[in-house]
């Protein structure tokens, strides 16, 4: 025997060994934590709802008494947009030109505290369907090498095998579908606060373009 037949031994042994338990158990661990993921974000974009209220009242009084004014009736309140608005606000003095960098650099400060850890959810959603196929793999090579030993009574066993190493796969799907739903949700958020927030920069820099 040489040294590639020992390999391919020595590989089929750690396949056969492993099984593919170890693989349901896992996407059960990433499922769980994709679960408190989904509920951390949630509360967090339900905490940061952007206050219309006072927004709109910030853009009244920023037009009829100036940014100082505006700028107070958005304290206590938080959100993408509330976070934008204030740091335009604050620096109006300084001139429509460093508005407009501070507007972009609170903005993708903002945009990184929105999308904290939404890319797990992403990974997961694309790649929890492969990881079950691996463990359906796993399974089915383990089934076809007890039925290359077992005798025709042996044979229901096997396929009883194969049935639960495609097990794996329908619960790489199961955890992936609800990932990837979430994710593009949240990501749907993140994009309509982010232009709502730039929609609302436009409107400080508009004023202080009209005025002396």
């Amino acid at each position: 025997m040489n040294n590639s037949d020992t390999i391919d031994s020595q590989i089929l042994d750690l396949m056969l060994r492993a099984g593919s338990r170890w693989v349901l158990w896992l996407l059960i661990g990433l499922s769980l934590a994709a679960v408190a993921v989904m509920g951390e974000r949630l509360w967090f974009f339900i905490q940061e709802k952007k206050p219309a209220s006072r927004i709109a009242g910030a853009l009244k009084a920023l037009r009829d008494k100036g940014p100082a004014d505006a700028a107070k009736l958005l304290e206590g309140s938080r959100s993408i947009e509330v976070a934008v608005l204030r740091a335009c606000l604050d620096h109006a003095g300084e001139g429509a030109a460093s508005v407009d960098e501070h507007k972009a650099a609170v903005l993708e400060l903002e945009r990184q505290r929105y999308e904290k850890r939404l890319a797990f959810l992403g990974t997961l959603g694309n790649n929890a369907p492969f990881i079950g196929l691996f463990g359906t793999v796993l399974g089915i090579i383990r089934a076809f090498h007890d039925l290359a030993g077992s005798s025709l009574q042996g044979t229901q066993a096997v396929m009883t095998g194969i049935a639960e190493a495609l097990v794996a796969t329908g619960v790489g799907l199961l955890v992936a579908l609800p990932a990837v739903a979430t994710y593009n949700a949240f990501m749907r958020h993140v994009e309509t606060a982010v232009a709502s927030a730039e929609a609302l920069a436009h409107e400080v820099l508009a004023y202080l373009k009209k005025e002396p």
